[in-house]
């Protein structure tokens, strides 16, 4: 997961992506839910803080990433509904993901800053959905640009619990020969 080495020929999709995103394009091809599932045990062993919400990708594009998280009992707060922090963990795995499936590797990016917003009290677990459209115009980003990155979270019952607006500093890849 990170950079790619050398680019295969031919998928207009994959072209100049990240080897996180190849790696989806692989694993959520197998059935029923083994593939994301091993994606997201992998993405959570490549950042591992990751792991503290145990994370399941359900769908990741250019643009769009949704992740799902179960309320796990290390995760509930003491009202007994998922932790802001836990949130705000899953929110970054949405963000993470989105980036790696959408800045091609002429560029590299990092979080910068993130606003969260609690809106209501959560009723089991979270699914955080990440949408950048339209995406930025890469060729046109020759020093460092801001980015902001919306993340909605919605609870079991269908209710916006939270809602994060999180930065990402997107600036020209550095070769390393």
């Amino acid at each position: 997961m990170g950079r790619t080495g050398s680019r295969p020929e031919g998928d207009a999709i994959t072209d100049d992506r990240r080897d996180t995103y190849r790696l989806w394009r692989r694993l959520a091809r197998l059935p029923g839910p083994l593939g994301t599932r091993l994606f997201s045990g992998a993405a959570a062993l490549k950042a591992p803080y990751f792991a503290t919400v145990l994370p399941h990708v359900r769908v990741l594009e250019p643009g769009r990433c949704v992740v799902t998280a179960a309320r796990w009992w290390w995760m509930r707060n003491h009202l007994g509904t998922f932790h802001a922090i836990a949130a705000c963990n899953l929110a970054e795995v949405a963000m993470g993901m989105l980036a790696e499936a959408s800045v091609p590797t002429t560029h590299r990016w990092i979080p910068k800053a993130m606003d969260a917003r609690y809106l209501a009290k959560t009723t089991g677990g979270l699914t955080a959905t990440a949408v950048l459209d339209p995406l930025p115009d890469f060729a046109g980003i020759t020093s460092g640009v801001e980015v902001v990155v919306p993340v909605s979270l919605v609870d079991a019952a269908g209710v916006m619990s939270v809602r994060c607006a999180i930065t990402i500093w997107i600036t020209p890849a550095t070769r390393r020969d």
